[in-house]
């Protein structure tokens, strides 16, 4: 079987990236804490893509010609490769067995009474926001590298759309500095360009080309309309960057393209719930919780059924072999579960009664292929 594409963690991974802009603007405290180097400017913005992958990008160069002329290189994503665990790492510029946002559905401590939701900040299968229940500062507790910078009196700026200002998300691994609402894209042009006169650090992120992905299919034709106008978009950023400021682009993760075909039914197979108490993560990133006493058993019967459609592992195993980072607080091993599904192929391990619009998606990621673990770094100066 071939070995999963693991995070490049301490070297070029999504943890390393702001760490490396705040080093580059002078930010104290960040002199050489990360192995990228972006060098020198006065300000600069770091613009986040949804869903942008680097095998998409480099696929489509005629499609994205100033993302790809402008690309210097690729970097590696975090496991899972999805939003909430990289958007995190992002943020805090930490690892996720740090910063302990693993996913998009975890069991967030034992006894929790349900599996948090992390985009929704709700338990699965409930309406009602656990933002007064369960804080994020509480579940995410870690300084943020935003809050560090401006601790340190570098100022730092959040440009996206107003309805992310306040979410459980944003304020466990994005908190810190100053937050502008962003309701079009070129009132996220005008905001970032305008902060970028002073020193400091501004983040900028737009969702649009993953919410494509997943529901056309990453490479389709409109997937690739959207993509040209994330290129627009760039370009205009790029046309008006300030003299001696810097422009990074990247994505959180990238995606693969899949049918009906390429779905397992975990529901359908009783072999794969026996022993089992939940099923979080999403489908392409799977994390089981045994029943007391049930892990091996557990174990044995995923790896067995899944065969090469899937790495399965314990969490031991996957903690050991890195995947996490090099740090896992304890905190954060109850999170994991038991035992760790990441899909090979285009391969989903799906739940169509439970979760049927994440069933439905043509697009999918979260696993350990190159095609989701590689995103690209694109630098432009003015």
């Amino acid at each position: 079987m071939q070995p999963p594409a693991l995070p490049r963690y301490g070297d070029d991974s999504l943890a390393e990236l702001v760490p490396a802009l705040l080093d580059s603007v002078g930010a104290p405290g960040f002199a050489g804490a990360s192995r990228l180097r972006l060098g020198q400017a006065r300000s600069a913005c770091l613009l986040l893509v949804d869903g942008l992958g680097d095998e998409l990008l480099t696929a489509h160069p005629e499609t994205a010609p100033t993302l790809a002329a402008q690309r210097a290189r690729a970097l590696t994503t975090c496991y899972p490769s999805t939003t909430v665990t990289s958007l995190t790492s992002i943020g805090t510029g930490r690892t996720p067995g740090d910063h302990g946002m693993i996913g998009y559905l975890f069991e967030p401590f034992a006894g929790a009474g349900g599996l948090l939701n992390a985009l929704r900040w709700q338990f699965q299968g409930q309406d009602r926001s656990l933002l007064d229940t369960l804080a994020p500062e509480q579940l995410q507790p870690e300084l943020t590298a935003f809050e560090r910078a401006a601790a340190g009196g570098l100022p730092v700026t959040s440009v996206s759309s107003p309805q992310f200002r306040e979410s459980g998300l944003t304020r466990a691994g994005l908190r810190g500095g100053r937050y502008i609402g962003a309701p079009t894209w070129g009132t996220l042009v005008e905001a970032v360009t305008s902060a970028l006169h002073e020193p400091g650090l501004v983040y900028a992120y737009v969702s649009d080309l993953d919410t494509t992905g997943h529901v056309l299919g990453p490479s389709s034709p409109g997937w690739r309309t959207q993509l040209a106008l994330v290129d627009r978009l760039v370009a205009a950023l790029a046309e008006a960057l300030p003299q001696d400021s810097l422009l990074a682009v990247t994505g959180d993760h990238g995606m693969v393209a899949v049918t009906p075909d390429d779905r397992v039914s975990l529901d359908a197979a009783p072999e794969l719930l026996a022993g089992v108490r939940a099923i979080a993560g999403e489908p392409r990133a799977r994390y089981v919780y045994a029943q007391p006493g049930a892990a091996q058993d557990v174990l044995a019967a995923w790896s067995e059924v899944l065969g090469e459609q899937a790495w399965v592992v314990s969490a031991e195993q996957a903690v050991a072999d890195g995947w996490f980072g090099p740090v896992v607080r304890r905190r954060v091993v109850h999170r994991l579960g038991h035992v760790i599904a990441a899909a090979r192929g285009t391969t989903v391990l799906v739940r169509p009664d439970i979760e049927p619009h994440l069933t439905a998606m043509r697009g999918q990621h979260g696993s350990l292929t190159p095609a989701e673990m590689n995103v690209p770094l694109v630098v432009a100066r003015g």
